[in-house]
């Protein structure tokens, strides 16, 4: 399955002057999923903890349709949820709780692609929209408990590509991005979904930064080394094989780290399995989005993405989407 291609982005534009956009009846808001690629610096030695880096891709997506009404209602895929963010972000913004939400596609919760903050993002602005008020995301985090450790998916709202933020600083603010690059046109993600489990979230994440031992100082230095001195460089000059080889060398290290909390490198055994197979072929790059259960691997074009999604596909419980790197963010247009 191939993702369809990015649509415009012009949620910034609600940023812009001081009174904000005029009121819409109705808006329908499409934000696209992040891969977390990794945390940088787990030690937190100098002042700062967890960096991330990651990137928006165009499959899967939260579209969400929103018009006036009297009171809140919301229906489709992940509608309670909907509902306790449309509830906050009214609070935020000051204007009534009222709307009438339709969620016509869903990224699937708990599995690695950031859902929570694309849900809540997407409801925020069109709640605003309805409004006439502006709005800006990262004015959001605290109100909507979102980028608590990464920054990567408020980034993936505003402005999509491949994000590397700073982490969180002892204030608690949203972490900053310090570098956004595109992503080439040409590269390829193929995502490997296990629909038959979620990652860890909830209680059992907070559970697990509190009890994993303190990430070693030195390999915190080397994740740093690699994402300023080789996945960087590598994504400017459209070199995927160096990009891949550092991306996988980032996952090694925080994979291991998270296993006693995830049952291994990998959260899902199928997953697991198919991504040795992955590593078999030659595949360069290759990994777990966050928690997992979601593997992904890093192909140079559609042709070779499409020829490893035919050496994979077999029955059984993953189901395998191609998907681009989503170079602008989140499109909020009048319905």
């Amino acid at each position: 399955m191939t993702a369809p291609p990015d649509r415009p982005l012009d949620a910034r534009q609600d940023e812009i002057g001081d009174s904000g956009p005029a009121e819409a009846a109705s808006v329908r808001v499409r934000a696209p999923a992040r891969l977390h690629f990794g945390f940088l610096d787990l030690h937190g030695g100098l002042g700062r903890r967890f960096g991330s880096i990651g990137l928006a891709v165009d499959a899967p997506a939260v579209e969400l349709v929103a018009a006036a009404a009297e009171g809140l209602t919301a229906e489709g895929p992940e509608a309670e949820r909907l509902l306790a963010y449309a509830r906050a972000a009214a609070g935020h913004l000051g204007v009534p709780e009222a709307g009438a939400f339709r969620v016509t596609e869903a990224i699937p919760a708990h599995a690695g692609f950031g859902s929570g903050t694309q849900l809540a993002l997407a409801v925020a602005a069109a709640l605003a929209r309805l409004h006439g008020r502006p709005f800006a995301p990262q004015d959001f985090a605290d109100a909507l408990d979102r980028g608590n450790r990464s920054g990567v998916g408020l980034a993936a709202f505003t402005e999509g590509g491949l994000i590397v933020d700073g982490g969180r600083d002892a204030g608690g603010s949203p972490p900053p991005v310090i570098a956004r690059l595109p992503y080439p046109e040409a590269w390829r993600v193929v995502l490997i979904l296990d629909a038959g489990m979620t990652g860890v979230h909830g209680k059992r994440e907070i559970e697990a930064f509190r009890d994993l031992p303190r990430f070693p100082e030195a390999e915190a230095a080397e994740i740093c080394r690699i994402v300023l001195m080789q996945v960087m460089p590598a994504a400017v000059v459209a070199d995927a094989d160096a990009f891949g080889a550092g991306i996988t060398a980032i996952q090694r290290r925080i994979g291991d780290h998270f296993a006693p909390h995830q049952g291994g490198r990998y959260a899902s055994p199928a997953v697991a399995e198919a991504l040795a197979s992955i590593a078999d072929r030659g595949v360069a790059g290759f990994g777990q989005s966050s928690w997992g259960p979601t593997g992904f691997a890093l192909l140079p074009s559609e042709a070779e993405a499409r020829a490893l999604v035919a050496s994979l596909e077999r029955p059984g419980p993953l189901r395998f989407v191609i998907a681009r790197g989503r170079n602008t963010g989140a499109s909020v247009d009048a319905a």
